[in-house]
């Protein structure tokens, strides 16, 4: 198989970071690709978490949202190639 194969095989999604999560983070978007079929949004946060210790806290912060195509998100949603992922702070209204 070659790397054009491969590369075809694994779904891909783009990641979102909002507010405070992009300026500690230092990261704004990225594309990230999937590492199987089944990939739920708590699986796709325990390999961001696996990223470091401020990717951890952040990430798994009970006050962290987050978003598939623009709907809010649990952690037993699963992903699909193509999908739209934002997370983002709790956002008040005034």
């Amino acid at each position: 198989m070659n790397s054009d194969n491969a590369s075809e095989d694994n779904a891909s999604i783009n990641i979102l970071y909002f507010a405070s999560l992009a300026e500690s983070l230092g990261c704004e978007c990225e594309s990230f690709n999937l590492a199987c079929e089944k990939v739920s949004v708590a699986d796709l946060k325990q390999q961001l978490a696996a990223r470091g210790e401020q990717w951890q806290r952040l990430i798994n912060a009970p006050s962290t949202r987050c978003a598939v195509n623009q709907s809010l998100a649990e952690d037993e949603q699963v992903l699909a190639s193509n999908d739209e992922v934002a997370f983002f702070p709790p956002v008040t209204g005034g």
